[in-house]
């Protein structure tokens, strides 16, 4: 049975865990705000490049098969000759299985293609859903550490663009993937692929059937390849920001939940110990009194 110090020591330590999971709650509800204001930011950007892309191609007759595209994009096969894939995940654990499950479902959507394991190229932003990719059997090639801010994201973004460019221009790569956690609400998410290129660029013809949202026909007087080329990145760079930026979002969700879940926890074991701590006290007094009082008729002879 624990000594009174013992129960003392437990309860200061139960104390001290409760405060650190209430702080990292509290920093994460803050961190989950600011990614997805993030996003909302960016969803009016983004119709707009939609938009730009829609008016450039508008006339223009795009190439079929598996010859060049506008804006040196190459057009989609079958197969690709190798694959490449952005899997984002976390630096940090105590986030559930956030790592686990978007590295299960990276695996099973790499597996579904026929590209052999061997022309798979992959980078991990976080070192955590690295781990994971590795101990899978998946082969990382580089490994990126997670934006700690929402205004650090510009920068790894930008790595990550140059890294696609590198896969392209020297390992052939004419498919790259984004696999990242997609939130949703509160704390709940799902894993989402995104398929960064190839770039189908008719798809952005479907807008004519939308109403234009001003009373201005839409034109331009610029270069069209050099507008095409501006448009282009502008959306690959959306596209991984808002990954990136759902992502982390998805992750302190997760770390909420685990928080709140680890909360309850400690309240029900600070129950139980505190409950402890007091019968012992209570024993403690007790046999205090006890000694007390046989001490006293020890003295008095057990006279009244």
């Amino acid at each position: 049975m624990e000594t009174l110090e013992q129960l003392h020591s437990r309860l200061d330590s139960l104390q001290e865990l409760r405060n650190i999971v209430r702080t990292m709650k509290a920093l994460s509800a803050a961190s989950i705000r600011q990614y997805e204001e993030a996003v909302r930011a960016l969803q009016s950007y983004f119709r707009n490049v939609e938009r730009g892309l829609h008016v450039a191609l508008q006339d223009m007759e795009l190439p079929s098969g598996n010859g060049p595209r506008a804006a040196g994009l190459s057009a989609p096969t079958r197969e690709p000759a190798r694959l490449a894939a952005v899997v984002f995940g976390s630096d940090h654990g105590l986030c559930g299985r956030f790592n686990e499950v978007i590295s299960e479902h990276a695996q099973q959507r790499l597996d579904a293609t026929a590209v052999a394991p061997e022309n798979r190229l992959l980078l991990a932003v976080g070192a955590r859903v690295a781990a994971s990719l590795e101990s899978a059997g998946q082969n990382v090639e580089e490994v990126f550490l997670v934006p700690g801010a929402a205004d650090r994201i510009t920068t790894t973004v930008q790595q990550i663009l140059l890294k696609v460019d590198e896969w392209r221009a020297q390992s052939r790569v004419h498919a790259v993937y984004l696999l990242f956690n997609g939130h949703s609400e509160g704390s709940r998410y799902e894993p989402a692929t995104v398929e960064l290129l190839p770039l189908d660029l008719r798809r952005f013809r479907h807008l004519r059937e939308k109403s234009w949202p001003s009373n201005s026909l839409p034109t331009f007087s610029m270069n069209r390849d050099r507008l095409l080329s501006r448009l282009v990145h502008q959306y690959l760079f959306v596209s991984i920001f808002r990954a990136c930026a759902e992502s982390q979002a998805s992750e302190h969700g997760s770390r909420l939940a685990a928080m709140q879940s680890a909360e309850r926890n400690l309240d029900e074991r600070l129950d139980d110990v505190t409950m402890a701590y007091r019968r012992a006290r209570q024993d403690s007094v007790t046999s205090e009194l006890l000694d007390v009082i046989g001490g006293f008729e020890a003295i008095t002879g057990g006279g009244d």
